[in-house]
């Protein structure tokens, strides 16, 4: 997979566009696992070498952070508050394509989708542990790269490594992080907490992800029928960030602090907007009126959603892997969020009898389905 890294360093030097980063980034992935004599060796490195090789640079420093690599087991301090812990799992081969996903692209996002969780719950992540399965294919120089990735994570957002395993494994990569944060009791938010008339808010837009895993998707087809086939990713480097390397937003907690509010009830949106209302609706045993003209699309992805014959608006719907905040709000709170260029009101709350709805551009009323990602799904 890494065998033409040499070239790929020798690119470098001639590319300083973001659109001919993305095309390079298409030929390092597009690589096969060719020549890897080239490279050093896991079985000659050892676990506990490869252990220390990831770990050696690792400095704490969160406050709650007592002890982290070294010993059988880490050891946290969160004083008064409340501990939130979740953990995500990312296979090859169903989370995630090889084929086109560099490796610090993927170390960076599998640890920015955990945090996403923590900040879901309006909480601050501290700590994460790793663990990985890895196969013969992948060589050192491949690893380095994965934890480049997230230890750019790690100290973006700041969260220290405090453990995790290695072992081997026959089917490719097996990448599980768990994230553990902090939040005081009573600011901690959660799904059941939505109530008839709050307002249904989200972050940032939607559909955008899906869309560049469907460019992807496309490239990936043309070049199995011509290898030497350039990559067509013209005006997409939007929607390919937000597929490749996505953000957890931080920022929209923090904002929250700053405007003194908090949401009723939470959730990230990982497996599609639809998804993620039903979710709300659900746990809280509310009805939602949800409406099509109010969801924020991107023109990068509207026009690629309409390229593909897709209806952007089922882009956002069903799309998942954007990690915005989905969450409502008490309608007394709207005059401090009216003026946010960055959350959008896109529906309220009613009562459980009247459903869950989809408010079409024709003022029409269907019950919205949900049609997001399956992780059971073969």
């Amino acid at each position: 997979m890494e065998s033409f890294l040499t070239v790929v360093e020798y690119h470098k030097k001639r590319l300083n566009t973001i659109k001919k980063l993305h095309q390079l980034i298409w030929l390092i992935t597009f690589v096969t696992m060719e020549n890897n004599n080239e490279k050093k060796n896991l079985q000659d490195l050892g676990e506990f070498g490869l252990i220390d090789r990831l770990t050696k640079s690792i400095k704490l420093i969160n406050k709650s952070s007592k002890k982290g690599v070294g010993d059988d087991a880490a050891v946290l301090d969160y004083s008064k508050n409340k501990v939130v812990v979740s953990t995500d799992m990312l296979i090859e081969g169903v989370h995630f394509d090889m084929t086109f996903t560099p490796l610090k692209h993927l170390g960076y996002k599998a640890v920015t989708a955990n945090l996403s969780d923590i900040y879901a719950m309006n909480a601050q992540p501290k700590q994460i542990t790793i663990g990985l399965g890895l196969s013969s294919k992948y060589t050192l120089e491949a690893i380095d790269e994965l934890y480049e990735g997230i230890y750019l994570a790690c100290s973006k957002y700041g969260v220290d490594v405090i453990g995790g395993d290695t072992t081997s494994s026959i089917n490719g990569l097996v990448i599980s992080i768990t994230a553990i944060g902090e939040g005081k009791e009573e600011d901690l938010t959660f799904r059941n907490g939505a109530k008839e008339n709050d307002l249904l808010l989200v972050s940032g837009d939607l559909g955008g992800a899906y869309m560049g895993l469907t460019v992807l998707q496309r490239e990936k087809e043309v070049w199995k029928s011509d290898p030497n086939m350039q990559p067509d990713l013209e005006g997409h480097d939007y929607i390919l960030e937000r597929q490749l390397k996505p953000e957890a937003r931080k920022d929209i907690i923090t904002l929250f602090k700053e405007l003194n509010i908090k949401p009723t009830s939470m959730i990230d949106i990982s497996d599609g907007l639809a998804s993620e209302v039903f979710h709300i609706c659900k746990e809280s045993e509310v009805g939602c009126q949800l409406y099509e003209t109010k969801i924020p699309i991107d023109p990068t992805t509207h026009k690629t959603s309409m390229d593909f014959n897709i209806n952007p608006t089922v882009s956002a719907l069903n799309g998942g892997e954007d990690y915005e905040l989905l969450f409502t709000l008490d309608q007394s709170n709207y005059d401090k969020i009216k003026n946010s260029i960055d959350l959008t009101v896109i529906g309220h709350i009613t009562k459980k009898e009247a459903g869950i709805n989809l408010i079409s551009n024709g003022d029409v009323s269907t019950p919205l389905k949900a049609q997001g990602w399956d992780h059971l799904a073969s």
